[in-house]
């Protein structure tokens, strides 16, 4: 009875350590890893891994979103030496990241907006090879699924319409080539 009981335990424990692999294995396969999405032809969500530490360059608002503009630390070290109002291009490997969210009125302070459901994140990287044909500089969007939770590149049906690849942002972005195609300016500190 006791080896029995053993036995018992032993299957017990090899049942649950297969379903939790079974399960985690499940997990990994569904995509919720923003990092592993990629624009058709373009950049991939993975190539600004920790965006959402850089530090702020500047905000924005309009009717329909609130966003803020993030800079990586080459991004930051650009704008404090005067770019883009210097007439000098920005170094390769800036990048910059722009969270959109959803405005909505703040419960305790009926005057303020703040964010409400992430609507998307835009995505600019500095690379004068690779994406010599833009300006030097690659774009992506990718959308967000709250209900989801996960992202998907942008598609000519989004609001502006987005190409399936990394110059989707060139055509705005154009009235901005003697800023080297950058709008956003260093907010002052």
């Amino acid at each position: 009875m006791h080896a029995a009981l053993k036995y018992l335990g032993a299957l017990s424990s090899c049942a649950a350590l297969a379903v939790g692999i079974a399960f985690i294995a499940d997990s990994a396969e569904t995509g919720h890893d923003k990092y592993t999405v990629k624009v058709p032809g373009g950049l991939a969500f993975s190539e600004f891994k920790g965006y959402e530490s850089w530090q702020a360059v500047a905000v924005s608002k309009n009717e329909k979103a609130i966003a803020v503009i993030l800079g990586n630390p080459k991004m930051i070290e650009a704008y404090k030496a005067g770019m883009p109002g210097n007439g000098k291009p920005f170094p390769d490997g800036a990048k910059m990241a722009k969270i959109h969210w959803n405005p909505k009125q703040s419960q305790y302070f009926p005057d303020a907006t703040i964010p409400g459901t992430q609507h998307d994140v835009d995505f600019m990287v500095k690379d004068s090879k690779r994406f010599a044909d833009g300006g030097g500089w690659g774009y992506a969007v990718f959308t967000y699924d709250a209900a989801t939770d996960t992202f998907t590149p942008g598609t000519t049906a989004d609001t502006p319409p987005q190409a399936n690849d990394a110059k989707c942002g060139v055509a705005c972005h154009t009235i901005v080539k003697a800023r080297d195609y950058v709008f956003t300016d260093y907010g002052h500190r």
